[in-house]
């Protein structure tokens, strides 16, 4: 656990990070006039599994199925699979590997030809928790190595060149416990977060603000290891690429479904 007190400079820290990851967020939305933009309606179902292996080292594995509208057509697929390293109980590491198929959905695609994409991303991720009462605060920083698929013509099957890009991501969530004993199950909570992604590098093209993501969740914890939430998303993307000299701005609202999956392999003291 780690103590805070609020004149700490951890805090002033934070603060500070959220000023200016918002004025960020400010200049993506604010600076675009004449752009083009396209709305639609989405559904994210989620697992994330965590394996124990020893009382520092897990494995990590999440498969996100990503559809619209809501459930009939893809969005993406995304599967992410990395290895944890637990500094302390509060600060967890993580690096890892993810695969992502984009395809074609709503007004504009994304894919200058309107086509299924692969993306390969490497990724290392550090997260800080910070209990507070029946409030439960995180900090996940990560930055990605991406390789995004590339079409050279329209008559391509498929890709034939992969563009390298850079994004660093942060996201806070919050959760409040509804119930002020958490040692008794099911126990429920209400949960919400933010998350801001940002493209930097030679490749960055126009999307220097990349995405920003908006959950409002009510979950349950129903034991050591099972835990489930839904609730609200929204999803606003800024695409790379300029169509008819404009940018476009995607905005995606739906629901979201996620299951935690907990297994701890380590071996039993005798």
């Amino acid at each position: 656990m780690i103590l805070v007190n609020k004149h700490s400079p951890f805090i002033r820290c934070k603060k500070g990070l959220l000023i200016v990851l918002l004025l960020f967020s400010c200049i993506g939305l604010k600076a675009q006039s004449g752009r083009v933009n396209t709305y639609n309606t989405i559904g994210w179902y989620n697992y994330f599994g965590n394996y124990r292996l020893s009382d520092k080292i897990s494995l990590h594995a999440e498969y996100q199925w990503r559809r619209t509208p809501l459930l009939s057509d893809w969005q993406q697929s995304l599967l992410r699979i990395g290895v944890n390293y637990q500094l302390k109980p509060s600060v967890l590491f993580r690096v890892g590997y993810a695969w992502a198929e984009t395809f074609p959905y709503g007004d504009v695609p994304i894919n200058v030809y309107g086509k299924t994409f692969s993306e390969h991303r490497m990724f290392q991720l550090l997260q800080f928790s910070q209990p507070e009462g029946r409030f439960d605060f995180t900090h996940r920083f990560m930055l990605e190595q991406r390789w995004i698929g590339r079409f050279s013509s329209a008559a391509l099957q498929q890709e034939d060149d992969y563009v390298y890009a850079n994004r660093m991501r942060y996201m806070f969530r919050t959760v409040y416990r509804l119930r002020k004993d958490a040692r008794k199950y099911p126990l429920p909570y209400v949960a919400a977060y933010d998350e801001i992604l940002i493209g930097f590098g030679k490749n960055v093209a126009v999307n220097i603000f990349d995405q920003n993501r908006l959950g409002c969740l009510l979950g349950v914890k129903l034991n050591s290891n099972w835990t489930i939430e839904g609730g609200y998303l929204n999803q606003i993307l800024q695409f790379s690429r300029l169509v008819g000299g404009q940018s476009v701005m995607q905005y995606n609202s739906g629901m979201i479904l996620n299951a935690w999956h907990a297994v701890d392999w380590r071996r039993k003291k005798k």
